[in-house]
């Protein structure tokens, strides 16, 4: 299991949030579970599409009280 990286994004604008989590992504590796919260409406369908263009798997995006979470498996890194 590798390790939990916790990104908070809350109060950036479009792209503020998907920039925090691609430096997140580049630090992080295969195993690694990335969790980012923010505010911006528009990170919802941002981070579906960043999933589906990075290959990653997206293990859960809720909403609650204006917060956006996001749980995100680190699986498209190559060695």
């Amino acid at each position: 299991m590798g390790e939990t990286i916790k990104v908070d994004a809350k109060g950036m604008a479009c792209p503020g949030p998907i920039s925090v989590l691609t430096r997140a992504y580049r630090k992080a590796k295969n195993g690694d579970i990335i969790e980012i919260e923010a505010t911006d409406p528009g990170f919802k369908p941002d981070v579906q599409a960043w999933v589906k263009r990075t290959g990653n798997e997206l293990l859960e995006l809720t909403e609650e009280n204006g917060v956006i979470r996001a749980r995100i498996k680190v699986t498209a890194k190559r060695a």
